[in-house]
């Protein structure tokens, strides 16, 4: 992609706007904290410690909007204190240019370098320098400037207390990431109707497993409702695939075709009123005709062997879901009474189906709920978080080469607000550092968003000081009213939300008629010449994607083929469904199919030459690895059950799939196009060692799409 068409796509991109649905509650309890703390300080402190603990309040409010499982009061607190050291050091150097410019190059350094430790943690340390070049102006003395540290925690306090007790969706986020999963279920059984290999995406279920990880104090409030469903979420999804393909499953036409588009139908609409009663806090409601196609008696005479194994297993898995997902399971309402009565009717049709409602409840506790995914605390964190930094200091590192890059870019723009004749030079610097990303597409479209936001903001504020000329406490209520449009549009586009930052800086700053000295033009000349160095830095010290995409495509395909491999020799040796070394190497597979996920996103919009790797080629390749992926899922939907007779076979078929995939997986690095004759040749023999056609059709499948991921890396 050229320079060009890189600038105008991530300049569509920034300046977009999506439709999302507001949270006007939430919005309006972090104003209100805002307000308290803005009038509070106002009336016993003046303006300028107002303006300091506001922006404790407004950054501890952000902080608990961003997309983390921690409890919510854990962020604002975290939030406000971090920006009350940072101000209070700030301000102990900012008499001093070299000492406060040597302070801010190892505090923006260190928030770069935060970016390891997650989004939200990179998102607030950079927000802490950004508002620390505004809030060191404000005190006098190194005692009016412990004060003000003391007030911005203060803020962040409040917002912790209102959070408390004024809640508002408790557990919102967790309802709905375990609520999306379930949904995404759903359409994806919906989809296998028409086509019987549609792909699924398993960033939901991944997104559900990060959101069931829980604090000790989380596990002891958790509702009921949130801790089983994604584990059988997990478990539907190789059963609907291998009841839809017709490579392993029904005929592709036919009766048992229709049967099996039936019992998908229905499978789609338990899943959806199970998800809409998660997300809701609901009884589960359960469409009438979606439990009488589950329940069925003739599905044994019309389907085979097999598939008739298939849907029972997925009938007891449905019942299970809904039962979990129920806000008061011991109360057995109707639905889950229905649900239960499907999945007992199937379970007296076939010992099978009965093993496999017993192995999805057997991981469970004396009270019969799974054991909690366990989230460290806020202090045991830190030396987590510390060590995820410290891993990141090393060559060729993208987190490292932020880091660098935006302490650079920052205090290029302290030094130009110096030098430059326009006042208030910490326009520059905040906005290099609030816009500047590990990413080159994210950086730009940032970049061209809060020139955007800011032009319009500013205009509009300033128009409103210069025509209403408001006194201390309407400026203080109209920052508050533009801090209530940020955090209601915040997740609608950048681009707007800075509209309402810029206006809130503005009247916040108006309160001691410091903000009106400056004009619009010089305002925003400031902002456009931080996203100018920003823009700058980035094509001057880049971290690319592109080239790394080979190196991100063979860890997929190793992390595949381990995958492959653990599924194929549990025919070796059952051990059942829930073998765990099947679980952690599908998990890491999804990691790898993620990372590349991501990165293929990034790479597409850097004005990068490919190496060897075209775009084209990039999405075939992955879309092989992905078949190959669906095919290994296939054979772990019919895992033997503990004590099956086992398939010697199948021990040399997964240790060939190990070695084949890692050194197909080198050869991705080296830019070659793998060879798989080894592993040919294993396949071969396994169609005369092995009688059952599932597993002969499912280790040509596996060896067909590696050989797709040949041809697409040779066209590449």
């Amino acid at each position: 992609m050229s320079w060009l068409r890189a600038l105008r796509e991530t300049a569509r991109s920034g300046l977009s706007v999506e439709r999302r649905r507001l949270a006007p509650a939430i919005a309006a309890r972090g104003a209100l904290g805002l307000a308290l703390v803005i009038g509070f300080s106002l009336a016993l402190f003046g303006p300028a410690v107002a303006a300091s603990s506001a922006f404790g309040a407004f950054q501890a409010a952000i902080a608990t909007f961003q997309r983390s499982w921690r409890p919510r009061p854990t962020l604002a607190l975290a939030s406000g204190g971090s920006l009350a050291v940072s101000t209070f050091l700030g301000y102990l150097t900012g008499a001093h240019t070299l000492l406060f410019l040597a302070l801010l190059l190892l505090w923006t350094f260190l928030s770069g370098l935060a970016w390891a430790a997650g989004p939200t943690a990179g998102l607030i340390a950079s927000s802490n320098v950004a508002i620390m070049l505004v809030t060191v102006t404000l005190p006098t003395s190194v005692a009016t400037a412990a004060g003000h540290a003391v007030m911005i925690f203060a803020g962040g306090v409040v917002q912790a207390a209102l959070i408390v007790l004024l809640p508002v969706r408790p557990w919102g986020a967790q309802r709905d990431a375990l609520a999306d999963a379930l949904a995404a279920e759903a359409d994806y059984a919906r989809r296998l109707r028409h086509d019987p290999v549609a792909p699924f995406d398993p960033v939901p279920l991944m997104t559900a497993r990060s959101a069931a990880a829980v604090t000790p104090r989380q596990a002891r409030r958790r509702p009921a409702e949130l801790h089983g469903p994604r584990r059988l979420a997990e478990r539907i999804r190789p059963v609907l695939a291998s009841l839809a393909d017709p490579a392993v499953g029904a005929p592709a036409e036919g009766p048992q075709r229709d049967r099996v588009r039936e019992l998908l139908a229905a499978a789609g609409e338990v899943l959806d009123a199970a998800a809409h009663a998660i997300r809701h806090g609901e009884p589960v409601r359960l469409p009438p005709a979606a439990v009488a196609a589950l329940r069925t008696p003739d599905t044994g005479t019309i389907l085979d062997d097999r598939s008739h194994r298939a849907a029972l297993r997925l009938a007891a898995l449905l019942g299970d879901v809904v039962e979990t997902a129920e806000p008061r399971t011991e109360t057995g309402t109707k639905a889950s009474a229905d649900a239960s009565t499907a999945s007992a009717d199937a379970s007296t049709a076939s010992a099978d189906a009965s093993t496999a409602s017993a192995t999805t409840t057997a991981a469970t506790t004396a009270n019969g709920t799974p054991p909690a995914r366990t989230r460290p605390t806020l202090l045991r964190l830190a030396p987590l978080a510390l060590g995820a930094m410290r891993a990141e200091v090393r060559p060729g590192s993208p987190i490292l080469r932020h880091a660098l890059r935006v302490s650079a870019v920052t205090a290029a723009g302290y030094l130009l607000g110096l030098v430059l004749p326009l006042g208030h030079g910490y326009w520059a610097p905040m906005a290099s550092v609030m816009v500047m990303r590990p990413d080159f597409s994210q950086t730009y479209a940032r970049s061209v968003a809060r020139f955007g936001g800011t032009l319009v903001g500013v205009a509009l504020a300033t128009a409103v000081v210069r025509t209403a000329h408001p006194g201390t406490y309407l400026s203080a209520g109209l920052a508050v009213l533009s801090a209530f449009g940020m955090y209601l549009l915040m997740r609608t586009g950048y681009a707007v939300s800075q509209v309402c930052v810029a206006a809130y800086v503005v009247f916040l700053l108006g309160m001691e008629g410091s903000g009106v000295t400056q004009t619009v033009r010089d305002r925003v000349t400031l902002t456009l010449l931080g996203g100018l160095l920003a823009m700058l830095g980035y094509a001057l010290y880049p971290a690319w994607e592109t080239p790394r995409l080979r190196g991100r495509l063979a860890d997929w395909l190793a992390a595949s083929g381990r995958y492959a491999a653990a599924v194929a020799a549990r025919y070796a040796a059952p051990a059942g469904p829930g073998s765990p070394d099947v679980r952690e190497a599908l998990l890491a597979a999804r990691a790898a199919r993620v990372a590349w996920q991501d990165a293929l996103g990034r790479a597409v919009h850097e004005p990068v030459r490919h190496r060897g790797l075209s775009h084209a080629a990039a999405e075939d390749a992955g879309h092989a690895i992905a078949e190959f992926g669906r095919a290994a899922m296939l054979l772990e939907a019919h895992l033997p059950e503990r004590g099956a007779p086992p398939v010697p076979a199948a021990a040399g078929l997964a240790e060939a799939l190990r070695e084949a995939t890692e050194r197909g997986a080198k050869a991705v690095r080296e830019r070659r196009a793998p060879a798989w004759d080894d592993l040919r040749e294993t396949v071969a023999g396994w169609d005369t060692q092995v009688g059952d056609p599932l597993l002969r059709k499912a280790a040509r499948l596996l060896l067909a799409a590696l050989d797709e991921l040949s041809a697409a890396l040779a066209t590449g």
